[in-house]
């Protein structure tokens, strides 16, 4: 039975939010627990909407986070279709946008997440422009994909990063023509450096996918509302019946921020900054998953990350907060990609500036090898690419800040584990 004297409001429905209102009921909390999404869709994980689901391969009932019934079964209020436009801190209440209907809260959680980077060009209201964040997304995309191959159609993709390099390769396997238009010199340049950049390079390359680096779009051409081209800074012109935007995600902070909450800076990639509990400036409100930006361990580097593994974990850590218990998020981030025959998973974080040098244990060119990021014998990043269950030695690398030996980092016969002193 529900105790209606405390009530939890959770605003967000991805899986950050619905994680959190699990584990708030798992921690045996009795009170009311109110979860808020602006998607008519159930609270979903979204990796497969750049992978399974979008190749065709999961079903769309496979990407939600609970079974419908399991919200009322779990007591959990679950308000889809609906936003939140007001925080009122003083009489700790949220307003819904639609009605104008008044909740109070004792604690709230904003999992607000991000929202797609619009390209700021002309063109981009023709019916062939798409970005790539939510399900109603990703199920146009799909079909527009399996049209494109069918016809053996183009699509230019803005963009070389993690939703670009997924996309296109969900579309060559679906048989379109690929274009990527990126302005650094390598595909993941901001996160895995030209070293390893280059590998994704040519893994696309040898399906088929062509890049253009060092330029950025700057128009997008049609005729009768539809897709014909798009045209690049650099004078070059690249046919085209569709493009997506996969030009990064910015974090969703109006709320906060009209809140009077504290937001991060740009240069840790703005976020409502939250402490190593997740507790924004106001310790009645947490965040957590894509929309903050929290420590880093004890570097004091502050990190807001937008990756699958940042929703599963901060939300229930965010709940046990809340309930007040003593937490402290300092998870080494990860995430993980599916390419084709590749699959690969990343730990840490290390981006170009950051590391003296990369050390490969393994063969990168039959792409079978591990890559370590270091800096002054410490490891910051490792990335396995087709090798498995390693994860756990590799983030005990980077948890530990210890210095290693660098010839027995790269050595496959020295046990990752014995590394670690």
């Amino acid at each position: 039975m529900v105790d209606a004297d405390q009530t939890f409001v959770i605003v967000g429905g991805g899986l950050a939010g619905a994680k959190a209102a699990e584990t708030l009921r798992a921690e045996g909390f009795s009170g009311r627990v109110i979860l808020i999404c602006d998607e008519r869709d159930h609270p979903y994980e979204r990796p497969p909407l750049s992978k399974g689901f979008l190749l065709g391969k999961e079903e769309r009932d496979s990407v939600f986070v609970h079974e419908p019934a399991w919200y009322a079964r779990h007591d959990v209020e679950l308000h889809l279709g609906q936003t939140v436009d007001r925080i009122d801190r003083t009489a700790k209440t949220v307003r819904f946008g639609d009605d104008g209907t008044l909740v109070r809260y004792d604690r709230l959680l904003l999992v607000t997440g991000a929202e797609p980077r619009r390209l700021d060009i002309p063109g981009t209201g023709l019916a062939g422009v798409h970005h790539l964040r939510r399900l109603a997304h990703a199920e146009r995309l799909r079909g527009v994909l399996q049209h494109l191959g069918r016809d053996n159609g183009h699509l230019v993709i803005a963009g070389a990063g993690w939703i670009g390099l997924e996309v296109a390769a969900a579309a060559r396997e679906y048989g379109a023509e690929v274009t990527v238009i990126e302005p650094e010199p390598t595909p993941l340049h901001g996160v895995l450096g030209p070293e390893l950049g280059n590998v994704f390079a040519q893994l696309h390359r040898e399906h088929g996918v062509r890049f253009h680096f060092g330029a950025r779009l700057t128009e997008i051409v049609g005729q009768d509302g539809m897709v014909l081209a798009v045209r690049t800074d650099d004078g070059e012109e690249h046919p085209a019946h569709d493009v997506l935007a996969a030009i990064g995600a910015a974090p969703r902070v109006a709320l906060a921020e009209a809140a009077g909450l504290e937001i991060a800076d740009r240069a840790h990639g703005g976020g409502i900054l939250v402490d190593e509990r997740l507790r924004t400036s106001d310790p009645d409100i947490f965040a957590a998953g894509d929309v903050a930006s929290f420590p880093l361990g004890p570097s004091g580097t502050r990190l807001r990350v937008e990756h699958w593994a940042n929703a599963l974990n901060g939300g229930p850590a965010a709940a046990r907060a809340m309930l007040g218990q003593d937490v402290t998020y300092d998870r080494v981030p990860y995430f993980f990609t599916d390419q084709y025959d590749l699959g690969m998973e990343y730990s840490g974080w290390a981006p170009p500036g950051t590391y003296d040098e990369v050390v490969i244990r393994g063969d990168a060119g039959k792409r079978e090898f591990i890559a370590f990021w270091v800096r002054e014998g410490r490891v910051l990043a490792g990335m396995n690419v087709n090798v498995w269950d390693v994860t756990e030695p590799i983030q005990n690398l980077i948890r530990s800040r210890a210095r290693v030996n660098v010839d027995a980092l790269s050595d496959p016969h020295v046990p990752l584990a014995g590394l670690v002193p």
